[in-house]
């Protein structure tokens, strides 16, 4: 009992000693920046697995393309729930245990999609695709975590450098999906399973990245300085003490991103199966994702940049009319075209990036840190089920339209961004 009360002591003294020191600040708010984007070249190898192959185990599986959305819609379901459960463990124990714990619980569902692989089973391939949802809603709550630390004109820089790591992994994920095809093969593996066995790998050493070095957790210390800067000098003044909340700004960021998610999701999701109806190989399909992957993190390099400079609204209008030029050139590009369907997923990511670092930094603007992880895995609820919705309605469109189609709404869709951001004109940068 002594050695615990003395352990406790030395490391309330530890987070005490951040509170006063700016130069410490800034030495864990670099180094959460640097743990994270370890994490995220992990988290984006694991997520890429979902987004290339998932369509196209459940096509093989199922024999129909009517059903090849459900696996996307799925995980992204099950993201929300795991969005909730990080933002609320994160909120009241940190982000070390709120990031560890959806990251080990992705890796469990990759683990039991290639189970079902082998056994055929669909419905252990659903439930698990349901777990393995939980890594995709931690791989976007990472991003938060670098924020925690930084001032108002460092948030969405902090977003993108965090996110300009997750690109590593994830154009790397789609472009070896021959490699760990194979690898399964070789193993007695059906070979659409062979990503989700990176998928499982990779999660699994995010979380442990995430559990041994972030620390001390920065959302706590984040914590600890504002409730010591709110103390109030009289002990009646109450209002000092209440947490600040611009609901206008929640609900705008928000709106950002759960748009942009849904036309991103959609277009995403049966682009693999619109390319394999026209003669691609898998090897083309991962190629092609791949450059959307790569577009939905790398420019992240100069979005955050970009929207801390230009502003928010700015930079959602920008994304509102990227994914607008996305839809048209993917619904009119031919079905053999690889140039073009790589021009209209790299813009489909762009536009994305564009709109989910802006939507990220009003949500960051507009929250008080009593709140701010809880209300931050409530919009990533919103943000996972719109992404479900997008991925079941794009099945349903296709195979009761086309993918022309469905392209052509989702850009369609996409310029709602507009007046949302106009009408949002008075929300602070």
């Amino acid at each position: 009992m002594v050695h615990k009360g003395r352990g406790e002591a030395r490391q309330t003294a530890l987070l005490q000693s951040y509170i006063h020191s700016s130069e410490k600040q800034k030495t864990l708010y670099r180094r959460t920046l640097l743990v994270v984007s370890i994490s995220q070249i992990f988290g984006g190898a694991g997520l890429a697995a979902g987004i290339t192959v998932g369509a196209l185990l459940a096509q093989q599986m199922l024999g129909t393309d009517a059903y090849a959305g459900i696996p996307t819609a799925l995980f992204t379901l099950g993201s929300a729930a795991a969005a909730l459960l990080v933002g609320r463990l994160s909120q009241r124990y940190g982000r070390r245990t709120g990031l560890t714990a959806g990251f080990m619980l992705g890796g469990l569902g990759a683990i039991g999609v290639i189970l079902a692989a082998i056994i055929n089973s669909v419905f252990l391939l659903f439930s698990s695709l349901l777990i393995y949802g939980a890594g995709t809603a931690t791989n976007l709550q990472a991003r938060y975590a670098g924020t925690d630390l930084a001032s108002s004109k460092q948030r969405a820089t902090a977003v993108s450098m965090t996110m300009v790591f997750t690109t590593f992994g994830a154009v790397a994920g789609p472009n070896l999906v021959n490699v760990m095809g194979n690898f399964a093969q070789s193993i007695g593996v059906p070979s659409l399973a062979g990503p989700f066995i990176l998928a499982a790998a990779a999660y699994i050493l995010a979380g442990v990245v995430l559990f041994i070095m972030l620390r001390p957790d920065p959302f706590i210390i984040a914590k600890m300085i504002e409730e010591t800067n709110q103390e109030p000098r009289n002990k009646g003044d109450l209002a000092a003490t209440q947490p600040v909340e611009n609901k206008k700004g929640i609900f705008v960021g928000a709106t950002i991103m759960v748009l942009t998610q849904i036309v991103m999701v959609a277009i995403m999701t049966m682009t693999p199966v619109h390319m394999r109806n026209h003669g691609h190989d898998l090897g083309a399909v991962g190629l092609v994702i791949g450059f959307h992957i790569g577009a939905m993190y790398l420019p992240s390099l100069f979005t955050g940049v970009l929207v801390d400079k230009l502003g928010r609204t700015m930079m959602a209008i920008a994304a509102g009319t990227t994914l607008l030029l996305a839809g048209l050139i993917a619904a009119f590009a031919p079905g053999d075209s690889m140039v073009l369907l790589i021009i209209a997923l790299s813009l489909l990511g762009l536009g994305w990036n564009f709109g989910l670092i802006s939507g990220t930094a009003l949500i960051v603007d507009s929250t008080d840190i009593s709140t701010r992880a809880k209300t931050q895995g409530a919009v990533d609820v919103l943000i996972a089920l719109s992404g479900a919705a997008g991925g079941v309605l794009s099945g349903i469109v296709v195979a009761g339209s086309s993918y022309l189609t469905l392209s052509i709404a989702g850009g369609i869709l996409s310029l709602l961004l507009i007046p949302v951001v106009i009408w949002a004109g008075r929300v602070k940068k």
